[in-house]
């Protein structure tokens, strides 16, 4: 993001952590199909025995569930507040501040990437650079799981919603899925929810994951 996108977003989600960290903290328990990829993901990436980033962590529950699985996590947020908040109700997890295109990450150095809504406020134009960073920390053979608010059948890559706390943008998955292949990832699979599931918004929700590399793990799956 441009400096000016990253300031306001980090601005709008610590003035809003508290409320969202309560209105948002039974989300997976209320999404199955969220558990579900989550759970795909977990059991791909364990085979690596490397580390795993929740990017765009919030409050922290889901770094806290993918714990849970089995997963050697941590978790960077852009919003000080929300990582204050991680780190009182999950002290037990490693919580930071940063940025997702510029962490201090070897080359390498992650068997898995989770961002769930972390890149609906990305600008469209800095999404290939996202992706880029994205495949540069993954080890080859290392997992993104990247959930998004989308549009299934949209010609355009985004289009703004009016979303609460920053200004955001619901993801053609196609283009998404398309900016990944050029980043050099794989895809494995996807889900996209139908709009009637989403109370709130009626949009279609999608889970892309993707694979740095054609080749899985080692052992992945057995």
């Amino acid at each position: 993001m441009g400096e000016t996108d990253v300031r306001s977003t980090r601005e709008g989600y610590d003035a809003a952590a508290q409320e969202y960290a309560e209105r948002f903290k039974h989300s997976l328990r209320d999404h199955p199909f969220d558990r579900a990829m989550i759970g795909a993901f977990a059991e791909l990436v364990q085979a690596s025995g490397l580390p795993v980033i929740d990017i765009g962590c919030g409050p922290g529950y889901v770094t806290e569930h993918l714990r849970e699985l089995g997963l050697p996590v941590r978790g960077v947020d852009l919003s000080p507040e929300m990582v204050a908040l991680a780190r009182r109700d999950h002290p037990e997890i490693e919580f930071s501040v940063g940025e997702m295109t510029a962490l201090d990450v070897p080359d390498g150095g992650l068997g898995g990437l989770f961002s769930r809504s972390s890149i609906i406020h990305t600008p469209p134009e800095r999404l290939p650079e996202t992706f880029a960073a994205f495949h540069r920390m993954l080890a080859t053979g290392g997992h993104l799981l990247l959930c998004f608010q989308a549009d299934d059948e949209a010609s355009e890559l985004a289009q703004p919603f009016d979303h609460a706390v920053a200004l955001a943008y619901r993801l053609s998955v196609g283009g998404v899925a398309g900016l990944l292949r050029e980043a050099g990832f794989s895809e494995v699979a996807r889900q996209v929810v139908a709009p009637d599931e989403d109370p709130i918004r009626g949009f279609h929700y999608c889970h892309l994951l993707v694979r740095k590399g054609p080749k899985r793990f080692e052992g992945a799956g057995g």
